[in-house]
């Protein structure tokens, strides 16, 4: 081990294929023990980053040092000690799920009865004991990511590389898959997981890097990541009627950024159905609040009903990771 060293490190690593460029100067830091979410479009360079880290690519320029080894010179020594989860796994049709892995143990140098114990543990850490004599090609989709995850457990690698690891996944195999993930973390492992569908990464990772054509535009705890999307707080109002003046109203309180009336079809109805006349006008309106002003947002339907409006609708839009990315990179991205 070396103290005080990241376990993963990039320093302007390059890719380029011909006049493409896959990575332009990525740095990346992640620490041991990291649960390390790479978010991006497809095609930002997520996958070109993790093969890089998997030392199945070689970069064009810069480098990656994995717990202070580096790709392309020390690869030998840096498999040992990585798993790498492609988003599909082979074609292994005729096999049985338990000599599938005894296959890849062999291949690790896990023999006789060490190989028996490492398959078995695997196979109860991702929840697929009961398979173990099923046919890999029978298995669901879920289950097979879930076998693919069992395979690079079976070295007990420190460093956990996953691409796009639900992509594909019903939503009970998400939250199974999600649960694995939980549990290696709590092992120790360090974990890279990447994926365009952010609110996946959102409760597993504590940091994330924000990925855009091979661009890094964002690295750093997720909570960060938040409290910068947070920025604009974003309320929708609707009042029964009068909503010119009810938005002009509404421009005044301290911390208002913005405020925007759009025609609204979600909230029609919502007169009728408290018995107001069906005469209302039904349009929306949109309330951003600064940083200063997130914390007055419950002080806006006091005003409004002390100065004699109806409200019909209030809602506060909540920030995911996903508005958040949208929020970071639009400043970002041309």
């Amino acid at each position: 081990e070396h103290a005080g060293m990241a376990m993963i490190e990039t320093i302007n690593l390059c890719k380029e294929y011909g006049s493409l460029i896959a990575l332009n100067n990525l740095n990346l830091t992640i620490e041991r023990g990291d649960c390390f979410g790479f978010i991006g479009p497809n095609g930002a360079g997520k996958t070109t980053t993790i093969k890089i880290i998997a030392t199945l690519l070689k970069p064009t320029r810069g480098q990656a040092m994995i717990d202070g080894l580096t790709v392309g010179f020390e690869n030998r020594k840096i498999r040992p000690i990585i798993g790498y989860v492609p988003d599909f796994m082979g074609e292994y049709e005729d096999t049985v799920v338990s000599e599938y892995l005894e296959f890849f143990a062999a291949a690790y140098s896990i023999h006789g009865s060490d190989r028996k114990k490492v398959v078995g543990d695997v196979l109860e850490l991702t929840d697929l004991t009961y398979k173990a004599n099923a046919q890999v090609s029978s298995l669901s989709r879920g289950m097979q990511q879930r076998l693919s995850v069992a395979r690079v457990l079976l070295h007990d690698p420190k460093v956990l590389l996953m691409d796009e690891p639900a992509s594909g996944l019903d939503p009970r195999a998400r939250i199974e898959m999600r649960e694995l993930l939980k549990e290696l973390k709590r092992m120790g492992k360090t974990i890279i997981i990447s994926s365009h569908i952010l609110h996946e990464l959102a409760e597993l990772c504590n940091v994330v890097g924000i990925i855009e054509r091979g661009e890094l535009l964002f690295n750093g705890p997720v909570r960060e990541v938040m409290r910068r999307a947070r920025l604009n707080h974003t309320v929708h109002v609707a009042v029964l009627d009068r909503t010119a003046e009810a938005a002009e109203l509404l421009r005044k309180p301290p911390g208002v950024a913005t405020v925007a009336i759009d025609e609204a079809s979600d909230v029609v109805g919502f007169g009728e159905t408290a018995g107001f006349q069906t005469n209302s006008d039904n349009r929306l309106i949109t309330v951003t609040m600064d940083e200063s002003g997130a914390q007055n947002v419950s002080d806006l339907p006091n005003r409004l009903i002390n100065a004699g409006f109806r409200m019909t609708h209030f809602s506060e839009e909540s920030v995911n990771l996903e508005t958040a990315f949208m929020r970071l990179t639009q400043g970002l991205v041309q």
